[in-house]
C-alpha cells in the first residue's frame, strides 16, 4: 500500500505540473480551455470554474489532459473562435504544446535546487585501493584519495562521482581526467585510459569498472545483531560483544573477523569476546553455506549469522553536508538537469543502435517500486527520484513521435515552413505510426518490469 500511494503520489505532481504548463500557457495565448484533467476515464470528481473550464479527476492514473477549444473536434461559435487552438499563431501553438515538458524540466531544477539549499548529507568520495591492472591503478590512484572533480567538473561527493563517469564515458575519446586530494591535502589530476568503454559495461558498476570504489567505512569486531536460529546465537553470542580473538590470534577488525569465519564451514572456532567488561570463551561453529562465484564456479563457504555494530562517529565522519545558496543550488539543478535531459538522449539513440540493451527500459511496476523505495529512505530521496522522473518525461513527450509533444511541435514546425496546416490524412497516419511505436515501447517495458518482478 505504501508503494502504491508512493506511485500515486509521484504519478500525480508530475501530470499536474505537466498539464498545468499546457493551460497556463495556452490561457496566455488566450485560447479556451474546456477540460483540465488529472486521470483518464469517467470523472470522478468535476467542478467548473468561473472561466468555464471543467477540472476533474478520473480513476486511471497513467497520465492527464488538458482539452482546448478547437474547431477540428466541434463546431465553435462565432464569436468564440478567436480562442480556439487551431486560429492561433504558429508561434502560440508550439509554445503551448512544448510547455508541458518545460513545465517538468522547471520542476526538475526547482527540485535538486530545494535539496541543494536543504543541506542534505553526501558520501565523501574516498576511495579504496583500486584492483590491479584497472584504468584507476594505472593511472596511480591509490587508497585514501579522495575524488573531488571528473573531467572538468566539480564533485561534492560519490554519487556526483558515479554521475560525472557515466556521464562523460558515453562520449569520452579514449582517455578521462579525474581530480583528487591526497592525506597531505594536495590535489593531484589523474588520467584514466578509457577506451573502448563499451555500451555494455556502461549498464554495469561504472565507477568499479575503472577501478574506482568508496573506502569501506570502519567496522570494529562488535556483534550488532544476530540472524534467528544461526551460527552465532546457537554459540551464545550477543549484540554488544566485542570479538578479541579467534584461536588465540587477535582479530582485527570485522572484515578480518568475516573472512576467517567464511574460510571455517563447519570448524569448530574458539572464540574470546570482551562482554560487561569481562573476557567471554565462545565456541562457534559456522554454517556451510554454498556460493556462486564471481567466475560461475560453486564454493563452500562459512557464514555465522551476525551483524557489525555501527560505528556512528565513523559513519558521521564519512557524510559531509551539501549546502548551498539559492543561487548556486538553482544554477546546479539547471546543470544536472540539461545533463540528465542529454544523457537520456544519448542513451536512447544508443540503444536504437544496438549499442545498450533496451532491458533497462521501465514501464509503470518498475517506477511504482522505485518510488516506494525512495520515499521509504526518506524525503530528501523521494524528491531526488521525483526530479529524475520529472525529466524523463519531459524527454519523452519531447521525441518527435506523433499523439507526443514532440510530434505535434513537428507537425507545427512543417505548418511554419509550408505556411498551412498539416493535412489531416497526414496527421492520420502519423497517429497510426506514432500509436505503434509507442505501443512496441510500452511492450518493452512492461516486458522488462515482469522479468524483474520474477527475478527480483
Amino acid at each position: 500500500m505504501f508503494t502504491i500511494a508512493a506511485f500515486i503520489v509521484t504519478l500525480g505532481i508530475l501530470v499536474i505540473v505537466h498539464e498545468f504548463g499546457h493551460y497556463w500557457v495556452a490561457r496566455r495565448c488566450g485560447v479556451h480551455v474546456l477540460r483540465f484533467s488529472v486521470g483518464f476515464g469517467k470523472p470522478w470528481l468535476s467542478r467548473v470554474d468561473r472561466q468555464g473550464t471543467e477540472w476533474t479527476i478520473a480513476p486511471i492514473p497513467l497520465g492527464g489532459y488538458v482539452s482546448m477549444l478547437d474547431e477540428r473536434n466541434a463546431p465553435v461559435p462565432s464569436e468564440m473562435r478567436g480562442q480556439t487552438f487551431n486560429a492561433q499563431p504558429v508561434g502560440c501553438k508550439i509554445a503551448i504544446v512544448a510547455a508541458g515538458p518545460v513545465a517538468n524540466f522547471l520542476l526538475a531544477i526547482l527540485l535538486y535546487g530545494a535539496l541543494g539549499m536543504s543541506g542534505t548529507p553526501v558520501r565523501i568520495a574516498q576511495i579504496a585501493e583500486p584492483p590491479a591492472g584497472t584504468p584507476a591503478a594505472l593511472a596511480g590512484m591509490h587508497e585514501g584519495l579522495t575524488l573531488t572533480a571528473v573531467g572538468n567538473r566539480a564533485t561534492a561527493g560519490w554519487a556526483d562521482v558515479h554521475w560525472e563517469l557515466l556521464r562523460q564515458l558515453i562520449s569520452a575519446d579514449g582517455s578521462l581526467t579525474v581530480d583528487a586530494v591526497d592525506a597531505g591535502g594536495l590535489t593531484r589530476r589523474f588520467e584514466l585510459q578509457v577506451g573502448g568503454f563499451s555500451g555494455e559495461r556502461l549498464e554495469g558498476d561504472v565507477p568499479g569498472a575503472l577501478g574506482l570504489r568508496l573506502q569501506a567505512l570502519p567496522l570494529a569486531p562488535v556483534v550488532g545483531g544476530l540472524a534467528r536460529d544461526s551460527a552465532a546465537a546457537r554459540a551464545g553470542l550477543q549484540a554488544g560483544d566485542r570479538i578479541v580473538s579467534i584461536d588465540g590470534v587477535a582479530v582485527v577488525d570485522w572484515e578480518d573477523f568475516a573472512a576467517r569465519v567464511r574460510l571455517a564451514p563447519l570448524q569448530k572456532l574458539d572464540l574470546r569476546v570482551v562482554r560487561d567488561g569481562a573476557v567471554v570463551a565462545v565456541d562457534l561453529q559456522p554454517d556451510a553455506v554454498e556460493q556462486t562465484t564471481a567466475a560461475g564456479q560453486r564454493q563452500t563457504i562459512g557464514r555465522a549469522g551476525v551483524q557489525p555494530a555501527v560505528d556512528q562517529q565513523a559513519t558521521a565522519d564519512a557524510f559531509a553536508p551539501l549546502r548551498m545558496g539559492p543561487l548556486d543550488s538553482l544554477w546546479r539543478g539547471t546543470l544536472k538537469t540539461w545533463d540528465t535531459s542529454v544523457f537520456s538522449l544519448q542513451m536512447l539513440g544508443r540503444m536504437l543502435v544496438g549499442d545498450i540493451s533496451p532491458r533497462h527500459l521501465s514501464g509503470p511496476i518498475t517506477i511504482a517500486d522505485y518510488a516506494g523505495k525512495s520515499a521509504s529512505f526518506g524525503l530528501a530521496s523521494f524528491i531526488g527520484f521525483l526530479a529524475l522522473v520529472s525529466i524523463s518525461l519531459g524527454v519523452l513527450n519531447l521525441l518527435p513521435v506523433p499523439l507526443l509533444d514532440g510530434g505535434h511541435i513537428m507537425y507545427h514546425l512543417a505548418e511554419f515552413a509550408t505556411g498551412r496546416p498539416v493535412s489531416e490524412r497526414v496527421m492520420e497516419i502519423g497517429q497510426r505510426i506514432g500509436i505503434a511505436a509507442l505501443a512496441s515501447l510500452m511492450l518493452v517495458a512492461f516486458y522488462n518490469d515482469i522479468y524483474r518482478l520474477l527475478a527480483g
